[in-house]
């Protein structure tokens, strides 16, 4: 019944119609329509000149759009000045004052605020409790390792209760084993606080991680906006499903098209059937796209189920611990990746002869590369 039918939640953050250039002629963000709603937490993902950190700049104020409108908790503010937009901003190089100490960082924003000395002083503590550093308050930045100070620009960025925190690339300057204990801190922050967050990467593993949904961008155009499961398991093209994780790519030719399927002439010989996900019809060139996890290795002369099976040459295998990852030739492909389990298939050797099935709901016909 349509009393019953759920109003979904305003948008806290829309973007409409914004374009963005430099020099009046090339588009960096390229007419775009993009609704955030309040306490999610989104990542902007794609590669360098994608334009997605052009769209945070535009959204903390520090660049202002060429064309269309920003509105935050349905205001305007296309012409609102940063510093009034109520917005917290964590940046790659932290952007600590070098000669005030930690507490007097964190406590910044509050004095520009024109908060009181003893709320000033609660809040401090409460920030810097929540980033476990009380005991540092006194130090300088320059006394800290990169994750506390980057703990630190945090709190700065947190103290003052800013109604939305944008994060442009926040841990890009640390080790592998720091910056993933940071994206579990910072995950958990968000889910304490009920914050909303506009994060910046370029990083594919980072954003399936921490997100509730990611907007893939490419050429200043958001190609896919989703959940992280939706857009590894489900991506629209090419550029998504090569972007989000792994993935094996074979050219070939659709023939038929029913129920969804399709079934496609490899550029290589053979044929296989794929999900139909976007495909121009029958005649038409695709790209078929397979999760490296999906695949099984049959050993030459075994028996297999299904219509997808294809001749293989083993060229290395490389052992990664917790999985090994098997690197074949198939169709005219020598980078063809396979992950095989521990123990599995342990003695592939090298020139050796093999086949590879997977299921047709796992190998996407997309738009050609």
């Amino acid at each position: 019944m349509e009393g019953d039918m759920i109003t979904p939640a305003p948008a806290f953050v829309r973007f409409s119609g914004i374009q963005k250039t430099y020099d009046g002629e090339y588009l960096v963000v390229k007419n775009l329509d993009l609704d955030i709603r309040k306490g999610e937490f989104i990542t902007l993902l794609g590669p360098s000149g994608s334009g997605k950190t052009t769209t945070l700049m535009m959204l903390a104020g520090f660049e202002v759009p060429t064309h269309g409108e920003i509105y935050l908790a349905d205001r305007p503010i296309k012409n609102v000045p940063p510093h009034k937009r109520d917005i917290g901003m964590v940046f790659q190089n932290y952007a600590l004052f070098p000669h005030l100490t930690i507490e007097e960082n964190v406590a910044f924003p509050l004095s520009v605020r024109k908060v009181n000395k003893a709320e000033t002083q609660e809040r401090v503590r409460a920030a810097l409790r929540m980033i476990k550093m009380e005991g540092l308050a006194e130090r300088r930045p320059g006394q800290l390792s990169g994750g506390q100070q980057q703990r630190v620009a945090l709190a700065r960025a947190l103290v003052f209760k800013p109604q939305l925190v944008l994060m442009d690339e926040p841990l890009g300057a640390l080790d592998k084993r720091l910056r993933e204990q940071m994206q579990l801190e910072i995950k958990q922050l968000h889910e304490t606080m009920g914050i909303t967050v506009v994060y910046v990467t370029h990083d594919q593993s980072e954003a399936l991680t921490m997100s509730d949904r990611i907007a893939v961008f490419n050429d200043g155009i958001v190609q896919q906006i989703d959940r992280p499961d939706a857009l590894y398991e489900r991506p629209v093209n090419s550029f998504v499903a090569h972007f989000i994780g792994e993935n094996n790519v074979l050219a070939g030719t659709v023939e038929t098209i029913e129920q969804g399927y399709c079934r496609v002439a490899l550029a290589s010989g053979g044929s296989v059937m794929a999900r139909a996900v976007n495909v121009a019809g029958s005649g038409a060139a695709t790209s078929l796209s397979v999760r490296p996890e999906r695949i099984s290795i049959m050993m030459d002369g075994a028996a297999s189920e299904g219509p997808n099976r294809l001749p293989a040459t083993v060229q290395s295998t490389i052992y990664l611990g917790d999985h090994t990852l098997a690197v074949l030739e198939v169709g005219g492909s020598e980078e063809f990746m396979v992950k095989l389990q521990p123990g599995e298939h342990d003695g592939l050797r090298q020139g050796e002869s093999v086949s590879i099935t997977f299921r047709p709901e796992d190998c996407l016909a997309l738009d050609p590369v």
